[in-house]
């Protein structure tokens, strides 16, 4: 008995400790929280915001949404929507005293409900069969208009039923169509619904004008990815029904019509009358009646995403990424505009304003109608994402939110923007983060992780949030992680854009391993202890990576694609994949389709690799991960395949995310020594 009377205080005392240890584990990171909206009130006065959090209770793995509410002047801050079922997409009405939200809490397809600013229960405005996609107030605030995907037919929920409802491939589309509904119902509790567009396409987006009166929608042939990525038109149609007016029609993609506060202008974004697969957007502007195009000013990314008109109509706010920060910019609406005066945070290479700041990522902008005033996201790779206001210039930038109070992060591994010059002198930029309590002087293992796309990029966003791989889990566990943005990254303007299109596994593989042997060069990393990974395009330069080179001693492929000339036919984006090949079709350029994919240099392959990939994933089909693992078993390279259940694209459920780098690491940590 006095042993044991000995060691319970030991156990307590341990036990402590062990509670008191604040690491970075896959857990630890699951409960961060992410802010993914916001919304600005009309005066400027209010910020409604969405905190995004995975719920992993027992049986759960979900995510849950709510909406937040803040006074502008930080008075108050406070949890607007609660419960089990998720409330998205806060929007105020015009005059300001409501607002309207998606929530699935009365089913299970997203409805829009509308309340008060000050609380109160919510009313159900919308009752639709399919749920509703997005919606817009009108300027009166009297109705909303909003897309729904076309219902079934009662024959079509009778073939469910009876177990016969066969799929016809590329027919019987389901399509999202344009509706209106009075926000005020009759005395017999009835609302108004108006269908304003019908027929076989695909409305992906719309406004109303300043008016009322009108409605611009864009809309591609269908709903699949591949057709919309390459054609989209856009047409006007009256608010209260009538005949659709063609505005812009011409080939390639043009989206997103956004009225000049005036009326008198229909700004969108467009591939410039081409489509453009590898990736461009630039901002044109039609008279509102109908007439000759005019092009914009061209973005430094020539990405641009239209946020808002400023009051004015003088200019155009503009979001998009640059280099390694996502920005606002002010776009002129025409030649003879200038500008507001003003110091701005900094300029771009084409000298338009940077109204954001360059140090971190802004993004889920939100402008005043009057008040002056902005809301948005803003993160850097140390801090975590809040919600902050700032003036129509970015000044007197202040944080308002304060959700991730309760995240309490360990030290963090300290995270620089490096560059360095690729074999051929093109210069390219990554970010290196160092382990948890780096010692100067020794050298350490060094990941390699490359992003997907190929048209993605790392930014500095707060590497402590959770993702498929969770950069401060890797740096707590003694790595060194370096996120190149190659050849093909976005925001480094088009010419860098299109710089891999016929090229994957050559200038690309370059830039990634110079990349690491400038890391290798500053003394910090061991060169016997080299890793890589990625997912989508980033599996499927590991794929390559490992058939060039045996320098890694692991390497883990996720949603990799090895095979080009499969992945051609068996992905739901398969004029990506042509586009990024040049342009021509596998049968017409075999040899230079085999030239590029990894599975035809499998008989180099000696790294031990590691395959995940999602069951459901129509990017980039099972089957690729699959053909490469077997490859692999084949010819006797050390492998192991790993398949994540309901999964498409990427683990959509938290735990099976919180899985992901904690089974990498085990990978990794197999062929340290």
């Amino acid at each position: 008995m006095k042993k044991l009377t000995y060691l319970v205080p030991l156990m307590l005392l341990l036990a402590m400790v062990s509670f008191s240890q604040n690491t970075w584990t896959a857990e630890k990171i699951m409960q961060y929280k992410n802010i993914v909206d916001t919304n600005i009130s009309p005066d400027g006065k209010y910020i409604a915001y969405v905190v995004r959090a995975p719920i992993m209770d027992g049986e759960k793995s979900e995510y849950n949404s709510q909406i937040w509410m803040a006074a502008a002047d930080g008075s108050f801050n406070l949890q607007y929507t609660r419960g089990q079922k998720s409330s998205t997409a806060p929007r105020f009405s015009p005059d300001g005293k409501q607002i309207a939200f998606l929530s699935n809490r009365t089913g299970d397809k997203n409805q829009v409900f509308v309340m008060r600013i000050m609380g109160g229960e919510p009313e159900q405005i919308t009752d639709t069969k399919s749920g509703v996609s997005s919606f817009k107030w009108s300027p009166d605030g009297a109705r909303i208009g909003y897309l729904m995907q076309n219902p079934d037919t009662p024959e079509e929920e009778k073939m469910k039923k009876e177990k016969t409802d066969v799929i016809l491939v590329d027919k019987n589309y389901k399509y999202d169509h344009l509706y209106t509904v009075s926000v005020s119902a009759d005395k017999s509790g009835k609302r108004i619904t108006r269908q304003l567009t019908s027929g076989s396409y695909h409305v992906n987006g719309f406004d109303w004008s300043p008016d009322g009166s009108t409605i611009a929608f864009s809309f591609a042939p269908n709903p699949k990815i591949n057709d919309a990525g390459l054609e989209s038109d856009i047409s006007t149609v009256p608010s209260d029904s009538g005949k659709i007016s063609s505005l812009v029609k011409r080939p390639g993609v043009d989206s997103s019509p956004v009225y000049s506060p005036d009326g008198k202008w229909i700004a969108f974004e467009s591939s410039g009358g081409k489509p453009e697969w590898v990736g461009l957007s630039d901002v044109y502007k039609v008279p509102s009646s109908g007439g000759n195009l005019i092009e914009l000013p061209k973005t430094p990314n020539r990405s641009a995403d239209i946020v808002a008109w400023a009051q004015d109509g003088s200019y155009l706010f503009i979001s998009e990424d640059y280099k390694t920060s996502q920005i606002l910019l002010a776009l002129p609406s025409s030649a003879d505009v200038k500008l507001p005066k003003g110091d701005y945070m900094a300029y771009s290479d084409s000298k338009l304003p940077i109204i954001s700041t360059l140090k971190g990522t802004s993004s889920a902008f939100s402008i005043s109608k009057s008040g002056n005033k902005m809301s948005y996201a803003f993160e850097d790779t140390d801090t975590p994402k809040e919600v902050y206001t700032a003036g129509l210039k970015g000044e007197n930038s202040k944080k308002i939110s304060n959700s991730n109070a309760d995240f309490n992060p360990p030290a963090l591994g300290k995270t620089e923007l490096i560059s360095w010059k690729s074999k051929d002198g093109l210069p390219v930029e990554g970010l290196l983060t160092y382990p948890v309590n780096y010692e100067k002087g020794k050298k350490y293992p060094i990941v390699l992780q490359v992003h997907g796309g190929p048209a993605g990029v790392f930014s500095q966003t707060y590497t402590g949030a959770p993702g498929i791989y969770m950069t401060q889990y890797f740096a707590q566990k003694g790595f060194i992680v370096l996120r190149p943005n190659p050849r093909g990254s976005t925001g480094y303007g088009k010419e860098f854009r299109y710089a891999n299109v016929r090229d994957w596994g050559f200038g690309d593989y370059q830039d990634l391993m110079t990349g690491v042997d400038h890391v290798l060069a500053m003394g910090i990393a061991d060169s016997n202890k080299q890793f890589v990974m990625g997912w989508s395009y980033g599996g499927y330069m590991t794929s390559w990576v490992v058939t060039q080179t045996d320098r890694f001693k692991a390497a883990s492929m996720g949603a990799g694609l090895p095979n080009l000339v499969s992945m051609i036919t068996t992905t739901d984006i398969p004029d990506y994949i042509v586009a990024h090949a040049g342009g021509k079709e596998f049968w017409e350029e075999y040899e230079e389709y085999e030239k590029h994919s990894a599975i035809y240099q499998i008989k180099n392959a000696k790294t031990p690799t590691q395959v995940i990939h999602g069951a459901n994933d129509l990017r980039v089909p099972f089957t690729q991960g699959q053909e490469f693992y077997n490859a692999l078993k084949r010819k006797g390279v050390d492998t192991e395949m790993i398949v994540y259940p309901r999964t498409p694209h990427g683990p959509t459920e938290p735990k099976l995310l919180m899985d992901v780098t904690p089974r990498i690491m085990t990978w990794f940590e197999k062929y340290l020594d």
